[in-house]
């Protein structure tokens, strides 16, 4: 008796160890950006229908595509999660190539769509490359913060040697044309020169210089520039330059408090133009709502937070590259989500980005789960080399 008593203080004392070790990496963090997924498909579902019948004669065409998206975004997410950051760190230099590479071939051999020629066909879809561009420019510019940092504080040379890179990735990118994306590269840029520790009026010059460059090429370009007009006065033109926004602003006006009710949105049938891409956060507020969009704010947000506080513990741990890549990637998000979301209700010239997550688009959709497999690693690691700090952190969580 004596014995099997032992034996089963042992047994409940080992599960209660298993039980207070901490998880091998964000849990919360991971079915947060899960959650966003189902959630998207959800509303492209809803926001697909009508042009989905329009195109194909089957209203479920986009969605169906939209559900195989998902399943290579995480396939993609499960694989990048066997990749060290080390690995990262050490072909930075290579991943840019291949950015460039892909910049090019879009110019020489890409899909153009509305006027812009922004997609490689690879015969199941079409990729984006900007989208890649995005996350390999961000992994090299994580390394070079790391190996450049002296320099960084010591001379200009060091402040401009990456902004000669995105310069001429700006060049390629805006060939196409794809402002919108120059623009999130840019502050992105610019807020990982800050955290580096780029001098003041480096900082300052910088952006007086994006302004002016921003301000340039929307002088230069026609459409551009009516955009703008339309962003300022969209209802002097309500048919023509500021038909997008008219009806997306007619969208968030329909749903009010608590919207009109999920599949009730009224201008996705066929009166607001890319409801289930650019301006799927208008059919989210019609359908669910000030109180729906918000929510959905709230967990883009807890997102961010997430990346970033995991970006920082790296930074505290001194692995500098994760940090800064988790630094970058998170304020990626969520300049585009504000991008995005600033656009559809009229806060913002309309910049043609997707909402993270949530819009219609395998290279978009792909490229972030890769972004975040990218953070989740990074803390995973972090776990892996600091367990005691998880330990005692979730313990105290836990006597909480």
């Amino acid at each position: 008796m004596n014995r099997i008593g032992f034996g089963l203080v042992s047994l409940a004392n080992s599960r209660n160890k298993l039980s207070a070790e901490p998880a091998p990496y964000d849990r919360g963090l991971l079915f947060l950006v899960l959650a966003l997924m189902c959630f998207g498909w959800v509303m492209v579902i809803s926001a697909s229908m009508p042009v989905s019948e329009k195109l194909y004669n089957n209203e479920f065409y986009i969605a169906i595509k939209h559900a195989f998206f998902i399943f290579a975004a995480t396939s993609a997410m499960i694989v990048t999660l066997f990749f060290r950051m080390e690995w990262w760190q050490k072909f930075n230099m290579e991943l840019l190539f291949v950015a460039f590479v892909l910049l090019v071939l879009v110019l020489a051999v890409g899909n153009t769509v509305n006027g812009s020629r922004r997609w490689l066909p690879l015969g199941i879809f079409n990729l984006q490359a900007a989208e890649v561009a995005k996350l390999f420019f961000f992994s090299f510019l994580a390394g070079y913060l790391v190996r450049q940092h002296q320099q960084l504080h010591d001379n200009v040379l060091g402040f401009a040697k990456p902004l000669v890179i995105f310069f001429v990735l700006a060049i390629l990118l805006l060939m196409q044309p794809d402002l919108g994306t120059v623009i999130v590269m840019f502050v992105t840029t610019v807020a990982l020169l800050f955290l580096a520790g780029a001098k003041l009026w480096q900082f300052f010059a910088l952006i007086a210089a994006g302004a002016f460059a921003v301000f340039s090429l929307i002088i230069l370009e026609p459409y551009r520039m009516r955009r703008v007009v339309s962003f300022l006065d969209p209802w002097a033109d309500p048919f023509g330059s500021g038909y997008q926004l008219t009806q997306s602003l007619m969208a968030y006006g329909r749903g009010d408090w608590l919207g009109l009710g999920l599949g009730n949105s009224i201008q996705k049938l066929d009166y607001l133009p890319e409801a289930h891409t650019d301006f799927i956060a208008a059919v989210v507020a019609e359908e669910l709502g000030f109180v729906g969009l918000s929510v959905l704010v709230i967990g883009m947000a807890l997102l961010v937070f997430k990346i970033l506080k995991i970006g920082q513990k790296a930074m505290e741990k001194e692995q500098h590259f994760n940090g800064f890549f988790a630094y970058a990637i998170g304020i990626w998000i969520a300049f585009q989500v504000f991008v995005n979301i600033g656009a559809s209700s009229g806060m913002l010239p309309t910049k043609g980005l997707t909402l993270p997550f949530i819009s219609y688009g395998g290279s978009s959709l792909i490229v972030f789960a890769v972004a975040i497999a990218v953070v989740l690693r990074i803390d995973y690691e972090l776990r892996e080399q600091n367990p005691d700090d998880y330990y005692l952190a979730e313990a105290a969580n836990d006597k909480g």
